[in-house]
């Protein structure tokens, strides 16, 4: 973010530009005593909160029940809205893995934590992490299942402890090969890999699946917490992600169902030969017939056997019994399911970069059971909205933005727009209402209003009565470029053509 956008963020937010707002110097203050000693002293009062954190890898915004797809049965998430308070313009700040999950860590944008795009291997000198501003609080942190997709998967970033899957050397595939039928092959034994547009249902008992393993995991992390002190719990799925192998069950009950087709805009041109012939991985193919409607079953069909298996852990006789653990649940990125003759992630379209994003205080909190808020906000915002709940000063390193007063209801201190960006593809700006991106090699402009085409079929740029708008965004993302070392901005216009790394480049 340039000096000039983070002055106005600033600014959005009710912060003073040379410190702290009213708010976190209250909190600072409140929590002065024993600060120097690592692990701070909770101020008096209610008792701090349970923080359960739930993440799904690759699930849609409009993947669930209550933001009303036509087909899709989540009712244990949809209970968590109407519990709590339901994000409709939640967005990643660049969609994919890594960075995704570096910004929820650290509550920091992309250009900040150095991962703009997809880059394997890459360790992260991590700024203070959720997890572990939350441990030296005295927190319990603890890590199950899908791990957090940083280099090398055993580095803690702040939890405690991570019982983590890892397509290899994980927990839970040491644990599968002791458990498995002989000949199974592992999780990927049915041939239908990482990042596949095939599917199939699972080769193996349901138990066997990793959305199992990873609520049995979070159960016995409560079974045998310390309750001595509060916990931080973070249950990641490696679900939906591919591959695409629900239980039998729940891909049957998709393919008996009428689906919803992809979305095709106005603009998007189907591949050469529709794709074939690219292998099962493409990320630009235009499935037809059985190819399509398996995929798009199995992708719902992961998604509905998260929902049940999360009823086992949310259930008061089996899993959280107490009213006093704030619920988050959210997702790294979405994934275009043949949107626009699309799959995977990484571009800037809704499919790919709109999340849901679910927030469950316990009810001192103030917020009003099944609210609805529709302005902009993204991952970064986590951490110090899980903070301010909990009590805690956010660390200055922290970029996103405390939510709880849009929890409580009110509407100050609301952004004027996100920044989204993924290498070497994009830069893109929304504030949920409208669009603009920007692709980098060549220059080309998209432009959508969301309100009236919330599936981006008409692209605006290039259209007179829209000029304008398209002008005014430009020259944001003018301004929002500015000073970024690769070099997209003069100040005046933008550079297409230039290198554009996933690793931002450093002095």
């Amino acid at each position: 973010m340039t000096e000039m956008g983070r002055r106005a963020f600033m600014t959005s937010c009710g912060l003073a530009a040379g410190g702290l707002s009213l708010r976190r110097k209250a909190l600072a203050a409140q929590m002065a005593e024993g600060a120097s000693t690592g692990r701070v002293t909770p101020p008096a009062g209610p008792p701090r909160p349970n923080i359960l954190l739930i993440m799904t890898d690759q699930q849609r915004g409009d993947c669930l029940g209550i933001d009303g797809h036509p087909v899709l049965l989540t009712p244990t998430l949809d209970r968590i809205a109407g519990q709590g308070v339901r994000f409709t313009r939640a967005y990643t700040t660049c969609p994919s893995c890594i960075a995704a999950r570096r910004s929820l860590l650290s509550g920091q944008f992309p250009a900040t934590h150095g991962m703009v795009g997809y880059r394997d291997g890459v360790e992260w000198d991590a700024p203070p992490t959720l997890p572990q501003v939350l441990k030296e609080h005295g927190y319990q942190t603890w890590l199950v299942g899908r791990n957090m997709h940083q280099h090398p998967p055993r580095k803690r970033y702040g939890y405690e402890h991570m019982v983590i899957n890892g397509r290899e050397d994980g927990d839970y595939e040491e644990w599968l090969r002791r458990v498995e039928p002989e000949g199974s092959g592992g999780y990927y034994g049915a041939g239908v890999m990482h990042n596949d547009w095939t599917a199939r249902p699972w080769h193996m008992p349901e138990a066997f699946h990793q959305t199992n393993w990873t609520v049995n995991e979070a159960l016995e992390f409560l079974r045998k917490r310390d309750p001595s002190c509060p916990f931080f719990l973070t249950v990641s799925f490696l679900a939906p992600h591919p591959p695409l192998v629900p239980p039998a069950p729940y891909m049957e009950r998709y393919l008996r169902t009428e689906l919803p087709g992809p979305v095709i805009g106005d603009w998007a041109e189907p591949p050469e030969n529709d794709g074939l012939g690219m292998g099962q991985s493409a990320s630009r193919v235009d499935l037809q017939g059985d190819a399509l409607r398996s995929a798009r079953a199995a992708y719902y069909g992961l998604i509905n056997h998260i929902d049940d298996q999360l009823n086992r852990l949310l259930n008061p006789v089996t899993g959280v019994t107490d009213d006093n653990t704030l619920i988050v649940f959210t997702s790294d990125h979405g994934e275009m399911l043949g949107d626009h003759y699309l799959w995977r992630k990484s571009v800037p379209y809704e499919s790919s970069a709109r999340i849901p994003f679910l927030l469950r205080p316990p009810a001192r909190f103030g917020a009003a059971p099944g609210a609805v808020v529709e302005q902009a906000v993204c991952l970064e915002d986590i951490m110090p909205t899980i903070l301010s709940m909990a009590g805690i000063v956010p660390p200055e390193t922290v970029e996103g933005m405390d939510l709880s007063p849009l929890v409580r209801g009110e509407t100050a201190g609301t952004r004027p727009y996100l920044h989204i960006e993924h290498a070497p593809l994009h830069h893109t700006l929304t504030d949920g209402r409208e669009k603009y991106i920007w692709f980098v090699a060549d220059g080309r402009e998209q432009y959508f209003r969301l309100t009236e085409d919330p599936h981006e079929r008409r692209n605006l740029a290039g259209k007179s009565r829209h000029a304008e708008r398209v002008a005014h965004w430009r020259r944001l993302l003018v301004s929002e470029l500015a000073g970024r070392p690769e070099g997209f901005s003069d100040g005046h216009a933008l550079i297409p053509g230039v290198q554009y790394a996933p690793v931002v480049p450093r002095a």
